[in-house]
């Protein structure tokens, strides 16, 4: 556990005990099992964030490959590779707050983003397709100047 989160939860767990005292002093002894349950269930959600926040993705554009690698809250590593020539950047948007990034080839496809938020994967739905344009550029401008 990181030092901040042992200072509030150090904090938490004080102030909780000093007025579990006090109830406990004003005869309302049952209230002081309340005040152990807030910090243990505070101490619960913050173990809960740092595992989700573990969760993550790596996309990288070689010269012949779109790979993506996906590690999950508990490590385990998955992996795709795509011909980035054929690769389409699908962004389905449902609503304003609720949309889906999707990398689709040869009827193969990927859902990218799941734990971002929808202006998240909106914006790296731009950059993904932005970064796509310019590889495919690069690999046939040669091509085009050769054939002239």
């Amino acid at each position: 556990m990181r030092k901040s989160t042992k200072l509030v939860m150090t904090l938490l767990a004080g102030v909780s005990f000093a007025a579990g005292i006090a109830f406990v002093l004003l005869g309302a002894w049952p209230v002081c099992g309340f005040f152990g349950l807030d910090v243990a269930l505070v101490y619960v959600a913050f173990r809960v964030s740092y595992r989700s926040a573990r969760q993550h993705e790596i996309l990288r554009l070689t010269d012949t490959d779109f790979d993506v690698e996906r590690v999950s809250v508990y490590g385990e590593r998955r992996r795709w590779r795509f011909q980035p020539f054929w690769l389409r950047i699908v962004l389905e948007e449902k609503s304003a707050e609720e949309n889906r990034l999707m990398l689709t080839s040869h009827g193969r496809s990927v859902v990218l983003g799941s734990f971002l938020g929808p202006a998240q994967r909106r914006d790296l739905a731009g950059a993904l397709k932005a970064a796509l344009a310019r590889w495919r550029e690069a690999v046939t401008a040669p091509w085009e100047t050769s054939c002239k």
